[in-house]
């Protein structure tokens, strides 16, 4: 496993095509924006298809893809 460190508006670049945008960091939780074509399928990991639904904690229902009002951070081929 390779451990990173970023800041607000930093980026990691996974292969040519997918980009992760650190959004904003508020105590204990950060949000994470992602660019990546349409084949590239995106999951948090409670919702992943096949994984045991049991066993997700609280708010798993909650949306997949959120849009974010960030001027640096452009959804990529429109999904949000």
């Amino acid at each position: 496993m390779l451990v990173l460190s970023r800041k607000v508006n930093e980026q990691i670049v996974i292969g040519d095509n997918v980009r992760v945008t650190v959004v904003s960091i508020r105590g204990n939780q950060i949000r994470l924006g992602f660019e990546a074509p349409p084949e590239v399928l995106i999951f948090r990991e409670e919702l992943r298809p096949g994984h045991a639904l049991h066993h997700s904690p609280a708010g798993a229902a909650d949306v997949i893809h959120e849009a974010v009002d960030c001027p640096s951070l452009q959804l990529a081929n429109g999904r949000d």
